[in-house]
């Protein structure tokens, strides 16, 4: 395990880290999606409780497999958080799932167990359901995006072709927007937002 995973495994640090962005990285989530319509969001790898504030409205379930940030989250938010891994925590049909998101967390993992988690997820969704994926594109060519997206402590950030052919495999695509996440005007890291239907 690297110095930054270790430090990243604080919760204190893991917040510091993502404040700055944790908003306008949701951003096209909420463009594309009527919040008030949401019954029942699956959040996966979700962190210290990252995402949580934004689904008070509906029923919320958060999971991760690193028992400090599900610690944390419980502490902080009242609501249901699991220590669980996403390839096999189940529920069930009546108890799936219309919302189900998955943030920031496939580029830690390499493609076979990223096409495994989402082949599990397809089994936690409703008939009317979603899948919504944010996640690191790493850049074809040399910029600061590409240099940023081999910092990350994720080892597999994707291109924009590979995050097609391995979200597509499972889910019919409604939204597939590559956005810019920076500050000050400057992009710091080139991101992607999916929306997808389980294909059938």
């Amino acid at each position: 395990m690297s110095a930054v995973t270790r430090i990243m495994e604080h919760t204190a640090a893991y917040r510091l880290w993502q404040a700055p962005f944790a908003e306008s990285k949701l951003a096209p989530v909420f463009r594309h999606t009527d919040r008030q319509a949401i019954r029942r969001v699956l959040d996966v790898g979700c962190g210290p409780g990252t995402n949580t504030r934004h689904f008070a409205h509906c029923d919320y379930l958060g999971i991760d497999v690193n028992p400090r940030y599900i610690d944390y989250a419980r502490t902080r938010h009242e609501r249901r958080f699991v220590v669980a891994d996403a390839t096999t925590y189940t529920v069930p049909a009546g108890e799936r799932f219309d919302f189900v998101l998955v943030n920031s967390f496939l580029h830690h993992v390499d493609t076979p167990s990223a096409r495994r988690i989402l082949e599990h997820l397809r089994s936690l969704l409703t008939t009317d359901g979603y899948l919504h994926v944010l996640d690191l594109v790493l850049p074809d060519y040399a910029s600061v995006g590409r240099l940023l997206a081999r910092w990350d402590r994720g080892e597999f950030p994707r291109p924009l072709d590979e995050w097609r052919e391995l979200l597509g495999q499972w889910f019919e695509p409604v939204v597939f927007e590559p956005y810019p996440l920076g500050t000050a005007g400057v992009t710091l890291w080139n991101m992607l937002y999916f929306k997808g239907r389980v294909r059938t």
